[in-house]
């Protein structure tokens, strides 16, 4: 059953990646997005931009932020309407707002954030600052009505995704689970064609897909490419 949601993207900035990590000869500038959710109970901020980080980091990204109060005020909101945070891991270019967000809940999966504070993982001072709040999640969970945090290990070991059921259908915030929509699609149809009994070889794709394809999402949404997923029956 649909509850009374609205999902918001939030431009918070980009970052260049080096040709070395893009599998090809030139660099790629990519986005980073976040989204705000409206729900009955209050707003969730998914994901919080991109945070200080050292010279070498710096220099290596080339980070160009937006500043999340600007991007929340754009959709009317101000930083202290945020009900809940919702990280869908703890790397620099996903929490970095954390910080502005003291005292609220943030929800992380107990893995993820135990990673984070072993080291060389993601900047300390974005992890545990004055007033950090964690819930600890192990697993799933429905964490207000039709609002479900989804593990989606793969790109970390405690990655998460965020699954909102809608009147018109689900979206899935899925951060970065897969870095581009294109990539979401292809193991989309690695995981029908190996249920349609195709023989092997096939590309291998991500075993929590049949957890989201059980919720039969409308819409995904990332946080590194502004394309959206979509089935392939979807009307326009």
């Amino acid at each position: 059953m649909g509850t009374n949601t609205a999902v918001r993207r939030l431009d918070l900035g980009y970052f260049i990646r080096p040709a070395p990590e893009t599998g090809g000869p030139q660099p790629r500038v990519e986005p980073v997005l976040a989204y705000l959710v409206e729900h009955d109970q209050g707003l969730i901020l998914f994901d919080t931009g991109i945070g200080n980080a050292d010279p070498e980091t710096e220099a290596h990204y080339r980070p160009r932020r937006r500043a999340l109060q600007d991007a929340l005020a754009a959709s009317g909101v101000a930083l202290g309407d945020i009900s809940l945070v919702v990280n869908c891991h703890l790397h620099f270019d996903h929490c970095g707002g954390n910080p502005l967000l003291a005292g609220n809940p943030i929800l992380v999966q107990d893995v993820e954030l135990a990673t984070a504070r072993q080291g060389n993982y993601t900047f300390d001072e974005l992890v545990d600052f004055p007033g950090a709040a964690y819930e600890e999640l192990a697993g799933e969970t429905e964490v207000w009505p039709g609002v479900w945090i989804i593990p989606t290990p793969g790109h970390t070991q405690g990655h998460q995704s965020l699954v909102l059921r809608q009147g018109d259908g689900t979206v899935v915030l899925a951060g970065q689970a897969h870095d581009f929509a294109s990539h979401f699609a292809s193991d989309q149809l690695a995981r029908h064609a190996a249920l349609e009994g195709e023989e092997q070889p096939l590309p291998p794709y991500q075993h929590w897909l049949k957890r989201l394809a059980g919720f039969d999402p409308r819409r995904v949404l990332f946080a590194h490419d502004c394309s959206v997923w979509e089935p392939s029956q979807s009307a326009f």
